[in-house]
């Protein structure tokens, strides 16, 4: 590491050879699509080659050191693949027949198809936020962070979004 750090191409190539494969396994492993695990994997070489003269032998091996920093990679990368919301239409029905089949079960399934169809006709602005936040976990401060926005805009528009879903499912 100490001859990667001092900028030791032959140094760097060996690094590489010898740890692409279980690099590149790993970062396949988590995020199972090759071509975003490729992109992990170099990555990863590219952020222990920038960070390679703070890398301390007495905290771990050179091989545990690169493998955590592609698996955060990796779960950053399927993380972000993930967090992109997902159509109202797309989203999944009740099914009938899961319940005891009584009327309360039509219900609420009527219930949940009126806001499935009020999350279609909501604005963009209204229900992304809602689905990053209701569908992904995410909350308000990581949404404004991906979203580029600031927090009380985010806070204002799940706020105005949900206010409407209640309305439109005539919620007090």
């Amino acid at each position: 590491m100490a001859a990667i750090a001092a900028g030791e191409a032959e140094a760097t190539v060996a690094f590489v050879r010898r740890y692409q494969a279980r690099v590149y396994g790993l970062a396949l492993s988590v995020v199972g699509d090759p071509g975003l695990a490729e992109e992990v994997a170099q990555d990863a070489f590219v952020r222990a080659w920038r960070h390679a003269a703070r890398y301390d032998p007495g905290r771990g091996r050179v091989a545990s050191w690169l493998l955590t920093i592609t698996r955060n990679l990796a779960v950053d990368a399927l993380r972000l693949r993930r967090d992109q919301p997902v159509d109202p239409a797309w989203l999944p029905s009740p099914r009938d027949g899961r319940g005891d089949g009584g009327d309360d079960g039509r219900e609420a399934l009527g219930e949940v198809e009126r806001v499935r169809d009020e999350l279609r006709v909501l604005p963009a602005e209204l229900s992304r936020p809602i689905l990053l936040s209701v569908c992904y976990g995410l909350t308000a401060a990581e949404i404004a962070s991906r979203e580029g926005l600031p927090l009380g805009t985010v806070k204002t528009r799940i706020r105005r979004g949900l206010a409407r879903l209640r309305q439109a499912a005539a919620v007090p």
